[in-house]
């Protein structure tokens, strides 16, 4: 069964909160963070990404800045722009991007539960992430920032959604990338009790972005139990914040790659090694979308379409028959020399909803040589490969549109 919980949210008014709230802090550098906040005092990357109030030789890791984080979000309780609810509530959030939404609920869920993979995963985690996230849970005493999770289509719970959502949200606003963000307060008991009944009947959870976070609650959570000679189980740092939506409503979009350099061969010699992998077709103009199996390199302003060979790659795996893995086994690692991508500094990695045409500016002002299309990562994919208890290569998924930070932050202080 999956737990959901309600708590008390703390939560931007709602006049101010398309001011406040942020896109999440992984997805911005530091200096894209500062240019955002250079106008807005009350820019949530105050608290996710305080690193911002600082020169850009500062450390992200440095104890100032943790603290930093934490003055900047009691700074806005104290200023009443964020108000904490007086009873535990859950909240329903809508996200809609080209006419099309996505609808979820944002509730505490358990750290036992992913302990034990009932919530599960599809990513390593890399420790000096969790530690960083871990550090900022327990300076500022909150989770700010949420998971982002996905359940299998259940049509009770779309009916319910429905029926709660058809009021007039408590938040409403557009932001500058046209996505729509609307939030529902569900404060009735019957509600929440029969939202709570029907994720119970949910055999688990899917982790699709957020994995440093969850696993940061967990590690905050192990620390603050063995602190407190009193622990019941029932303390809100068994829980983390999380949004979860229906995996029919999802939109992953292509996580691209951008190599330095063809590791001392011409273009036309890469090509005739690829030969042995792929069927290779060389196209006239830009390529601007590929099915599954389908590779798009750009490379000296020429355009091709690598199509994995028959018996190059194991179909039944669920993570080697997936494109990415196909183009790291059987092109970037025996041909270009890249073994690691997680630590090569000749790869590098471009997301979003442009990332077409950034990565052929990339390659066009010779920051890098060539560049690699991928087609979307499918949800049936991303839950075949956590069912299997396997990983994803790095940098596989995108999610648009993205959750936006200081929407609901959980206090840990009840």
């Amino acid at each position: 069964m999956a737990t959901i919980k309600p708590f008390r949210g703390l939560r931007p008014k709602p006049e101010l909160a398309r001011e406040i709230v942020t896109l999440p802090y992984d997805v911005l550098t530091s200096e894209e963070a500062r240019t955002l906040i250079a106008n807005n005092p009350h820019s949530f990357l105050r608290v996710n990404k305080p690193e911002v109030d600082f020169d850009a030789n500062i450390s992200i890791y440095s104890d100032e800045v943790y603290q930093r984080g934490k003055e900047n979000l009691y700074k806005l309780i104290e200023e009443k722009i964020l108000i904490r609810d007086e009873e535990p509530c859950f909240y329903l959030y809508r996200l809609t991007m080209d006419n099309k939404s996505q609808t979820g609920i944002v509730a505490l869920t358990s750290v036992d539960e992913y302990n034990r993979g009932i919530i599960k995963k599809h990513e390593h985690t890399r420790p000096e992430k969790v530690n960083d996230r871990a550090r900022h849970i327990l300076t500022l005493n909150a989770q700010v920032g949420p998971v982002f999770s996905i359940f299998k289509h259940h049509r009770e719970i779309k009916s319910l959604f429905d029926r709660l959502t058809s009021p007039m949200p408590n938040v409403d606003f557009t932001v500058e990338d046209g996505v729509r963000h609307e939030l529902w307060v569900i404060k009735d008991d019957a509600s929440q009790s029969e939202l709570q009944k029907l994720f119970a009947q949910l055999d688990e959870l899917y982790i699709a972005d957020g994995h440093h976070r969850s696993q940061a609650a967990a590690e905050v959570c192990r620390q603050l139990k063995e602190k407190n000679l009193h622990h019941t189980g029932n303390e809100i740092y068994n829980y983390f914040l999380n949004v979860i939506f229906p995996d029919n409503e999802l939109n992953i979009i292509p996580y691209n790659r951008v190599v330095k350099d063809l590791h001392g061969l011409s273009l036309q010699e890469m090509l005739e090694k690829a030969k042995k992998y792929f069927y290779i077709q060389h196209f006239p103009a830009r390529i601007t979308s590929i099915k599954n199996h389908q590779i798009g390199l750009y490379c000296e302003g020429q355009w091709y379409l690598l199509m994995p060979e028959d018996n190059t790659y194991d179909a039944k795996h669920p993570v080697n028959s997936m494109d990415s893995a196909i183009l790291t086994n059987n092109l970037l690692a025996p041909i270009l020399g890249i073994t690691d991508i997680r630590t090569d500094k000749r790869i590098d990695f471009v997301g979003g909803l442009d990332s077409i045409d950034k990565m052929i500016k990339m390659v066009d002002n010779y920051e890098y040589k060539a560049a690699f299309m991928l087609p979307p990562v499918t949800v049936e994919q991303l839950i075949k490969i956590a069912d299997a208890d396997e990983v994803m290569p790095p940098k596989s998924t995108w999610f648009e549109p993205k959750l936006r930070s200081g929407m609901v932050v959980n206090l840990l202080s009840e």
